[in-house]
């Protein structure tokens, strides 16, 4: 593989890096969103239960929906850890991190290309070619919403450094 091939496939790694870093990057805020719902939903619903049964004058749907609060603040705790979003949390604001983290060396490694011997460039390549099967072979997919989210955003230029813009290069 030459050099300029190797250039064109560090850019190409990059890119793959921006849009998997972004994607996960939604992901994990989605799921910070979703934890939230499930510690905030059944503390404030326990405490309507709370004040309803001590106040005790309420009769006919107002049971029944005192009711759905109660079952719904006592079951949501046990579906949020049967889902094992914290595992989620965890896993993706790593990987994030790795895939953003790769992208910046693909792209710094296709730059620094001009000023490297072949063998050294293909050698450095090969590393974070490893780094990348090692992130890869995790299988942590965001959901297709999160991709379409990221290529919109990244098409968008909300991704786009001010520095590689024309205007900074003149």
């Amino acid at each position: 593989m030459d050099t300029q091939n190797l250039v064109t496939e560090c850019h190409r790694e990059s890119e793959s890096c921006l849009y998997t870093s972004t994607s996960l990057l939604i992901w994990l805020r989605f799921l910070r969103s979703i934890k939230v719902v499930f510690v905030v939903v059944p503390l404030v619903f326990g405490a309507v239960v709370s004040w309803r049964v001590l106040s005790a004058q309420d009769t006919g749907w107002k049971v029944a929906v005192v009711g759905l609060m109660a079952i719904t603040a006592g079951v949501m705790p046990a579906v949020y850890s049967a889902l094992r979003y914290d595992d989620y949390l965890a896993e993706a604001r790593r990987l994030a991190g790795e895939f953003k983290n790769l992208q910046d060396r693909f792209h710094q490694l296709a730059i620094l290309a001009v000023d490297l011997e072949e063998s050294d460039l293909l050698g450095r390549f090969e590393l974070l070619m490893d780094r990348m099967d090692t992130a890869r072979s995790l299988s942590m997919t965001a959901p297709e919403w999160c991709f379409r989210r990221a290529q919109k955003k990244v098409k968008q230029g909300d991704y786009d450094y001010d520095a590689d813009l024309p205007s900074a290069k003149a």
